[in-house]
């Protein structure tokens, strides 16, 4: 079995979620925060969404409050204010750290696969990364590419 399909995270209304369960999707994971000069890349996010998703594209954002305390707000006000200010309805898990000794075992894996431009570390908020259909790491992407600038791999990965 793929890494990536042994990993759980808890969804941001506190409901148990198995990786297993995308077996057969392409995923696209991404550090979040609310209050940070990329947030507004959540409409990006939430555009590929809606036109990915019926073609087997699974985002999932993990707000992280480790890059300038940009996300500070409790689940539900970050449930709020992604909801309100950008429609998303991709799914959004619980709070996690991405660096550190309390990073989430997902983040530890995907920086181990695919090493950034400073390492294994995430520089900031909206690191994406990418996966196949079978869970493996395919490409990462930085906090400033745009969303809709990852589309061609996105539609490469889900025609594979």
């Amino acid at each position: 079995m793929t890494k990536l399909y042994e990993f759980s995270a808890n969804t941001l209304q506190g409901q148990p979620f198995e990786f297993s369960s995308l077996q057969g999707k392409v995923v696209l994971v991404v550090n979040t925060a609310s209050q940070c000069g990329l947030t507004p890349q959540y409409e990006g996010l939430q555009a590929l969404h809606e036109q990915y998703a019926e073609q087997g594209l699974t985002i999932i954002g993990f707000p992280c409050n480790q890059f300038g305390q940009q996300e500070p707000g409790s689940a539900s006000e970050i449930q709020q204010g992604c909801l309100i200010n950008y429609g998303v309805d991709f799914q959004m898990m619980e709070k996690i750290e991405v660096n550190g000794d309390n990073a989430h075992p997902l983040y530890a894996y995907l920086k181990d696969a695919l090493p950034g431009l400073f390492g294994n570390k995430i520089k900031w908020n909206f690191t994406k990364f990418l996966l196949s259909k079978d869970g493996q790491p395919l490409a990462r992407y930085a906090p400033t590419t745009k969303p809709e600038k990852i589309s061609k791999d996105i539609e490469k990965a889900l025609s594979a």
